[in-house]
């Protein structure tokens, strides 16, 4: 993703549900953006013995070999926020596209209409029911606090052990009932400051993408579980640049500050 971008949004203020301007200060802006599309992976073995050691490392390396060959995803996804300061979790469902390698859109059709597509310059935080949207230059100055966070949606899906180990950390690995988790920690400060840990869970079986999990430094957490994924899918040009009309307000953030 898209994503989601989190977005996390705090949760992608509670996925995309307040304009994104009104979180980028104090850096809860960058959670979201990460949240958007978090198809990262990891590289690395910890485990306690050899042998399940042996077991992670190859199904690592038949993941990462995998990944290889996706040029197009996309997929329905059910989006869940958990909150310490909330008894019940919230919930958001959607349908996410990427092409490699690096722009998605990450669209929120409940319980509100929201759509943050990444192009290869910006990244556009659409509210389509209020005419209303978001510009972030990807390229400008003005987002350097956050430019280490969004270089975990440059690596889309990973295409090396190398570019996965360069940017984080892997803190466990495990598998049950044939779904492979991986628990990751950004390397750079400034991404870990806003997101501690991601998890990955993978079909140990065909190496489909099935759920991604994004912890904050506040202890709240944000799961993506995807289903009817498609591999390479013919996806149109629009997907990736949204129809934007005269009518429209559309604000740049950064722009001036």
């Amino acid at each position: 993703m898209i994503w989601s971008a989190s977005q996390h949004l705090s949760g992608l203020a509670f996925l995309l549900k307040k304009p994104l301007k009104s979180f980028i200060r104090p850096a809860v802006g960058i959670q979201a953006l990460a949240l958007l599309f978090c198809l990262c992976a990891s590289a690395g073995l910890f485990s306690p013995c050899a042998s399940a050691q042996s077991t992670d490392d190859a199904l690592l390396t038949g993941w990462l070999n995998a990944q290889t060959n996706i040029q197009t995803w996309e997929a329905d996804f059910v989006q869940t926020r958990t909150l310490k300061s909330l008894t019940q979790p919230l919930t958001a469902t959607g349908h996410v596209w990427f092409a490699a390698p690096n722009r998605f859109r990450w669209e929120i059709t409940k319980p509100s209409h929201t759509i943050a597509v990444r192009q290869a310059t910006q990244m556009l935080v659409l509210y389509p029911k209020l005419k209303y949207g978001e510009r972030y230059a990807l390229d400008s100055d003005k987002a350097k606090d956050w430019k280490d966070t969004l270089a975990l949606l440059d690596a889309g899906f990973p295409r090396s052990r190398e570019q996965v180990e360069s940017r984080f950390r892997i803190l466990s690995q495990s598998t049950t009932n044939g779904l492979h988790e991986i628990t990751l920690q950004p390397k750079a400060e400034a991404a870990r400051r806003i997101m501690p840990q991601i998890k990955i869970g993978f079909d140990a079986a065909n190496f489909s993408l099935r759920s991604t999990e994004l912890q904050f430094a506040d202890g709240s957490t944000m799961q993506n579980v995807f289903t009817n994924a498609i591999l390479n899918p013919r996806i149109e040009e629009s997907v990736f640049n949204p129809e934007i009309g005269l009518d429209w307000k559309m604000t740049e953030p950064f722009k001036g500050k």
